[in-house]
């Protein structure tokens, strides 16, 4: 779970911008914080609980935790780990290491505080960091990572920033404010909108 504002803020607007990205595919589940089970053997080292996992294949919905063995055996394709100063390196390195055993295609670890941002691939069976990462596009998720020296910004491909909640309420209640103007103008023309 997040440890401090910022951490859980990052976790927030990558999850719930994903979840708008895919809200009208039903099989795709998006969870965050959610502990995930790769097998049903208890003597595994785990279970863990990425900050943002995004499993293609399976239906939407509520679960209590991610058992593998029960969502057809499919593995969280992609992974999202935002770090907090309580993260030490050798835990980052056992969740890098789980999931490259279990898995997961797509890795990716940010760091807000440094604007460090990181990210691993699966090629012929590994997870292998992303040389080039500014600029990287995710092929499970067709989203563009632009990273600059304040920070990182995440755009879907047509050209949308992930916004934090606030600036998504902001930007739908421009787009209303705008409408109702448009609706104005069409009315002064002697034209119905609603017939429109």
């Amino acid at each position: 779970m997040a440890d401090n504002t910022e951490q859980y803020e990052w976790i927030v607007k990558i999850k719930e911008n994903l979840e708008i990205l895919f809200a009208t595919s039903p099989n795709v589940f998006i969870a965050g914080d959610l502990l995930w089970y790769p097998v049903q053997d208890k003597k595994i080292t785990g279970p863990v609980a990425p900050d943002i996992m995004v499993v293609f294949g399976r239906p939407k919905g509520r679960r209590g935790s991610y058992k593998q063995w029960q969502e057809d055996n499919i593995a969280p394709q992609v992974v999202f780990e935002i770090l907090s100063p309580s993260n030490s390196l050798e835990e980052m390195e056992r969740k890098l290491l789980f999931y490259q055993r279990y898995g997961v295609e797509e890795y990716y670890l940010y760091d807000p505080d440094s604007h460090n941002f990181q990210g691993w691939l699966r090629q012929e069976g590994l997870l292998s960091s992303i040389p080039e990462i500014k600029g990287w596009v995710s092929p499970r998720l067709n989203i563009r990572f632009d990273l600059r020296e304040d920070g990182l910004e995440i755009y879907s491909l047509d050209g949308q920033k992930f916004l934090i909640s606030i600036e998504l309420s902001q930007r739908l209640e421009q787009e209303r404010l705008k409408a109702e103007r448009l609706a104005e103008y069409i009315r002064s023309l002697g034209i119905d909108p609603d017939t429109l």
